[in-house]
């Protein structure tokens, strides 16, 4: 094998198992996400081009975060002829000494609860921690907002602007200063999960690699802060995850929650959720994490769909709609009412939340409400809120159930 092409492979090898850690220390010398970005690729543009010639180093990470460090000086004092504020920015960084390279625990927990800063509106935290620390697409973040990825995509350069202006430092919060943070940390790891768990779009129904890093971050929040909404967080994700291997057919094709052969089910994973959710519920400090992992558990005690207690579902979607009044969460008791009373007391339900506006482009109120109408032999209207859900979906997977449906109504 040519050397200069082992050696991109090592290189590439190295970037994918230390670039996640040199980029962190670099935020931490740096106090700046987008200068560390550059100072991570400058790195790695070095090594791309000095190894071959002079070697691999030793220990590559130091190596890579000291030309990062350099290389972003650099940067900054080139652009003081255009901007002299940038002067005495790089005169600290050059002063100040490296970090020691040091194994802290898990680098992408520390770098979550340090962009999760309270002096960020909540959603500007969410945003911006899950496009530069979990690696989350614009257009990813902005379907789990339901909002446009424009819209989105300015919230994270307005978030970026006020941490510049205001000075926010990029510092580790001490293990007292913890708390304060952890909401907007669960949700991050929520949206990471959701995300893995069904795919905003691709042609993949779900994502592994999410979910479970999800689940990772979720054990080890666990450890550090053990209160029930950690606990139903990781219930949660534990108990959705548990059906995964039902959750798609052979050829990727996707399998509803009543069709899906429940043998499938990890019952190890649902044993570890119930008993969290028994744990977190037990605590009298029910949230909407716990809820939800009820609803779950509920879901995964059922032997076959008919054994499901539906009016414990509406029960405790009724009970999250007061804690969480989100229009997905009432979508989601919509459905829930239409298998306890009838597909006609949840369209009514469904219509009247489709009427409010929220999720005229959320493809899956659309395909609730067609699938309503399917059953009530609403032929004509089943399929023009097919066909708006298909104009919406994004994701392969759920684009060829919802034609499937479609065809079958003709």
């Amino acid at each position: 094998m040519n050397e200069s092409l082992q050696m991109q492979r090592q290189v590439d090898a190295i970037y994918r198992a230390e670039s996640r850690r040199v980029f962190a220390t670099l935020i931490r010398l740096l106090g700046d996400f987008d200068l560390a970005e550059e100072a991570l690729h400058d790195a790695f543009a070095v090594a791309i081009e000095q190894w071959p010639r002079d070697g691999m180093p030793v220990k590559p990470r130091p190596w890579l975060v000291s030309v990062g460090r350099f290389r972003a000086i650099d940067r900054l004092r080139r652009r003081t002829r255009f901007d002299a504020s940038l002067a005495e920015l790089a005169q600290q960084l050059d002063a100040q000494p490296e970090l020691p390279d040091d194994d802290v625990e898990d680098d992408r927990l520390r770098l979550i609860f340090t962009c999760c800063h309270p002096a960020l509106p909540q959603e500007a935290q969410v945003a911006l921690t899950l496009r530069e620390v979990c690696g989350l697409k614009t257009e990813e973040i902005a379907s789990a907002f339901l909002l446009a990825p424009p819209t989105l995509a300015q919230r994270i350069v307005r978030a970026k602007a006020k941490i510049r202006a205001a000075g926010i430092p990029y510092q580790v919060p001490a293990l007292e200063d913890l708390p304060d943070r952890l909401d907007t940390v669960l949700q991050v790891i929520y949206l990471v999960f959701n995300e893995g768990y069904a795919a905003s779009s691709g042609p993949s129904l779900t994502r592994a690699d999410l979910s479970g890093e999800a689940i990772r971050l979720g054990r080890l929040v666990l450890e550090l802060l053990p209160n029930p909404e950690v606990m139903g967080l990781l219930a949660l994700m534990l108990l959705q995850e548990s059906r995964r291997q039902a959750r798609t057919s052979p050829t990727g094709d996707l399998i509803l929650l009543a069709d899906q052969n429940r043998a499938l089910w990890n019952q190890e994973q649902i044993a570890e959720g119930r008993s969290l959710v028994q744990q977190a519920l037990s605590s009298g400090q029910v949230g909407p994490y716990g809820i939800q992992a009820a609803i779950a558990a509920v879901h995964a005690e059922a032997p076959q769909p008919a054994a499901t207690d539906w009016a414990q579902i509406v029960g405790l979607y009724s009970l999250l709609a007061q804690i969480e009044p989100t229009p997905v969460v009432h979508l989601n008791r919509a459905v829930a009412v239409a298998m306890r009373d009838g597909p006609q007391a949840g369209l009514q339900l469904l219509d009247e939340i489709l009427a409010e506006g929220d999720l005229a482009h959320y493809h899956l109120a659309h395909a609730a409400r067609a699938d309503l109408c399917r059953q009530l032999g609403e032929t004509a209207e089943a399929k023009v809120s097919y066909q708006r859900a298909l104009d919406l979906v994004k994701q392969e997977p759920e684009r060829r159930f919802l034609e499937s449906r479609l065809r079958e109504l003709v």
